[in-house]
């Protein structure tokens, strides 16, 4: 016999548990792993599919700058110019005039903005654009007058119906006060509701019944609350759709439940000689 199996404390079940938990052990380490390649394949693969759109196509032109310009910017250009460049630049091109005097009864060079579908075409996806357009464009380019450049109204620019001219601006100043009414609602309402809960609430059948009901809203899904908040803020009460002051209370809603078992628990592991020793 094995000198192992005369020792006292010798198990022979532990060798097979220990191959179980070896073989679990690997499972779990190959899973771990599966989903982190996984993560980082999408990652890739949204930053490939996405960072496109960081540059946008802009035309070299030259404009003869004339009262007719300003009156009808969409007479600044030739026929086949007004067919890449986009709507949006030439409504903004009396602006500029405007805002240059100078420039006059002169003619100035400018990048203007191409439409959607060119730019579409000059990164190699699919587009609209006919063959006519594109031969053009390709015509431009063989001349150095086309160029990919930083997509700053992609940043800079709302909602609009022109494709080119959209960006998420609005949608950042939106989503940061969605999120500034949030915290100024749910912060302080949930934290002093958890204080006095734990520290202040008699131990009685109500609060009992309060804190059941709390922790059952924490797990209400989140489309509930939409609907809620469309119900009651938007139906009800006639607040404006769009505001951020919906979207903001109706989170402030969704985060109490959550904000105040967090509070609960936090203030129910302090010690109770440090809570003794706040009081002096």
């Amino acid at each position: 016999m094995k000198e192992s199996n005369q020792h006292y404390f010798y198990i022979p079940q532990i060798k097979k548990r220990n191959q179980k938990a070896a073989i679990f052990k690997g499972f779990t380490i190959l899973a771990i792993v599966f989903s982190i390649s996984f993560l980082i394949f999408f990652l890739v693969d949204i930053v490939r599919a996405g960072y496109p759109a960081f540059t946008q196509t802009y035309i070299k032109i030259e404009v003869k700058i004339t009262p007719e310009v300003v009156e009808n910017p969409y007479g600044a250009v030739n026929g086949k110019q007004l067919k890449i460049i986009s709507r949006a630049w030439l409504r903004d091109l009396p602006k500029q005039i405007q805002a240059n005097p100078s420039w006059m009864n002169t003619t100035q060079a400018f990048l203007a903005l191409a439409n959607s579908e060119v730019d579409q075409y000059m990164k190699g996806k699919e587009s609209r654009t006919s063959e006519r357009d594109r031969a053009y464009v390709d015509e431009l380019k063989n001349q150095g007058k086309v160029e990919l450049k930083f997509n700053a109204p992609f940043l800079l620019s709302g909602d609009s119906k022109i494709p080119e001219n959209s960006g998420i601006y609005s949608a950042i100043i939106g989503s940061l006060m969605t999120m500034l009414v949030t915290i100024a609602i749910a912060f302080p309402i949930g934290v002093m509701t958890a204080i006095y809960l734990e520290e202040f609430a008699p131990e009685n059948k109500l609060t009992h019944i309060i804190e059941v009901k709390i922790n059952n809203l924490a797990a209400i899904p989140s489309i509930l609350f939409g609907l809620l908040g469309l119900s009651i803020f938007i139906n009800f009460f006639g607040v404006p759709r769009s505001s951020p002051l919906v979207g903001g209370m109706t989170l402030a809603l969704m985060s109490l439940p959550v904000i105040i078992v967090s509070s609960k628990a936090a203030l129910k592991s302090v010690p109770a000689s440090i809570r003794q020793a706040g009081f002096g």
